[in-house]
């Protein structure tokens, strides 16, 4: 049995959200579809591309399938899953139920590898999915937070009852917007072990920095002279103040980048700054006449660009 590369066969990064993974796979399935490429071997893509996306679209298998790591090498055909590998899973049997539409590392992973605990699993609690905002500094260093959740608890007498409780979530660090925090026996109650709780990462709206996978992007303000002379500035970043150059005759628009200073991970993200000039109120005499010196000196038509 070979091992299978689920984000590879995508073409997606192993920290891609659910958006990416959607728009890969619509894109995917439409270039190898059979009403619109019958050729052998994109029926046999399109197989692949479909059973890597009814694992990369559902939590629970997408959490489970990462816990196996990258291809670790056994040798062609030769793959076997360590022992216990999807311990404290359940996975579901949604989605198409034709077996030959799946391979045998699906089958092996999803279908044939619950059988021998599904009695254990059906007493097993159901999982739970949330939502947890963060702020872009909490994903650059890593954080711990309380999360209050109102749960159904299984009590001596076998009723289950509503109580409220406060959770410890620990926020990985380099943690990007659509990716989940997994809690294991925090989901819903069973006669059994209880499920998990999956947390959806939402980041909090953010003053300066809009987020984008692992890359921060930001609008800078500069002065007109500094555009014009360039030199260095001091610009924010979420792990403190760094100086950044501005080249001369910088114009505003103009994107300057700085390598690994994004969201944590291998590799790190970046920082994009978009440059914006200022203009200064003209609220003096000295201020006017430095203006219009300026104007005279050097002489310069901005709409000049537009013809005509």
């Amino acid at each position: 049995m070979d091992f299978k590369d689920y984000y590879d066969v995508l073409g997606v990064k192993r920290d891609a959200d659910t958006d990416a993974i959607k728009t890969a796979f619509r894109k995917a399935a439409r270039k190898y579809h059979p009403d619109i490429n019958d050729s052998a071997e994109a029926e046999a893509r399109f197989k692949d591309v479909n059973e890597a996306y009814e694992v990369l679209k559902d939590p629970e298998r997408r959490a489970a399938y990462d816990q196996l790591g990258q291809d670790p090498q056994q040798g062609q055909g030769s793959y076997q899953p360590p022992p216990g590998w999807d311990e404290g899973f359940s996975f579901s049997q949604g989605g198409p139920q034709d077996h030959e539409a799946f391979s045998d590392f699906f089958e092996t992973l999803f279908r044939r590898g619950a059988g021998p605990a599904e009695g254990m699993r059906q007493a097993r609690g159901s999982d739970s999915h949330g939502r947890i905002e963060i702020s872009i500094e909490d994903a650059y260093r890593g954080a711990e937070r309380k999360l209050s959740l109102r749960t159904p608890v299984m009590g001596p007498n076998g009723q289950v009852t509503p109580q409220d409780r406060v959770i410890s979530v620990h926020v990985p660090k380099g943690v990007i917007a659509g990716q989940h925090i997994r809690l294991p026996g925090q989901g819903q109650p069973g006669s059994g072990a209880a499920g998990d709780l999956f947390l959806e990462v939402t980041f909090a709206a953010h003053p300066v920095f809009r987020p984008d996978g692992k890359d921060l992007y930001l609008e800078l303000p500069i002065a007109p002279w500094e555009a014009a002379l360039g030199g260095h500035v001091v610009m924010p970043t979420p792990d403190g103040k760094v100086d950044l150059r501005i080249p001369k005759n910088a114009r505003s628009g103009q994107k300057l980048r700085l390598k690994g200073k994004g969201l944590p991970g291998h590799p790190s993200g970046d920082i994009f700054a978009t440059l914006k000039i200022i203009n200064p109120k003209v609220e003096t005499e000295e201020a006017r006449a430095f203006f219009q010196r300026m104007a005279k000196e050097m002489p310069f038509d901005p709409r000049a660009h537009l013809g005509g």
